[in-house]
């Protein structure tokens, strides 16, 4: 069973999604939440699998929200923020925070099903126009100073983490490298243990802000 929080400002927003994901068998609607600051407190006390988070919200807001409970360790719950074309501009700073993914609010039935389930297993979702925003943004950024070093990866590792970041699936993965997919598995879960990341869309941040991959040398 999946436990979900919706958090979003708009009743009919939430009492939407809540409705749809009540008629799937594998989800359990735990709780509602109005802003970021009652997401945080329900999170807190409900401790669910997913949050569906706005990011424009009253007093504290979507990003904020995801950083506080991203920042409560791995065994927080993964965040899915809700967002509109016109709010790509917070792509960035939500996936920093410690944002696992991005859902359209027009989104499909199924497809609202299918990406929480994702999100859920620990995978990244990134839909094609917010990955085209956040290249453009790395590239206009550039590397950052902070950035988590790499050196601790083995040379296999770097490979696999450069082709994640490039947007490739475990079994294109293997594919390019002639391997198993289980192989890729066991290499994507020791890039995140070595470099304390949460899942796949953090290891995407890393491997921009480390400089490994430079968005120009594939646009």
């Amino acid at each position: 069973m999946i436990r979900v929080v919706i958090a979003d400002d708009h009743l009919v927003v939430r009492t939407g999604f809540a409705e749809l994901l009540d008629t799937q068998p594998d989800f359990e609607v735990a709780g509602t939440a109005a802003d970021g600051a009652e997401a945080v407190r329900i999170c807190r006390e409900l401790v669910p699998d997913v949050v569906l988070m706005d990011v424009r919200m009253p007093g504290m807001g979507g990003i904020e929200a995801t950083r506080q409970l991203a920042g409560a360790g791995a065994g927080g719950p993964r965040v899915l923020i809700l967002t509109t074309f016109d709010l790509d501009e917070y792509v960035y700073d939500a996936l920093r925070a410690g944002a696992s993914g991005f859902l359209l609010k027009d989104v499909t039935a199924e497809r609202l099903f299918d990406a929480v389930r994702v999100i859920a297993a620990g995978e990244a979702l990134l839909a094609p126009a917010v990955t085209r925003r956040l290249i453009s943004e790395f590239a206009r950024l550039g590397p950052r100073s902070e950035a988590p070093a790499l050196p601790t990866l083995t040379p296999r590792e770097t490979q696999v983490l450069r082709l994640v970041a490039e947007g490739l699936s475990n079994p294109e993965i293997a594919a390019r490298l002639v391997v198993t997919e289980e192989t890729v598995k066991t290499h994507v879960s020791r890039v995140l243990n070595k470099l304390g990341l949460r899942d796949r869309t953090q290891a995407v941040v890393a491997a921009y802000e480390s400089g490994l991959v430079v968005p120009r040398s594939w646009s």
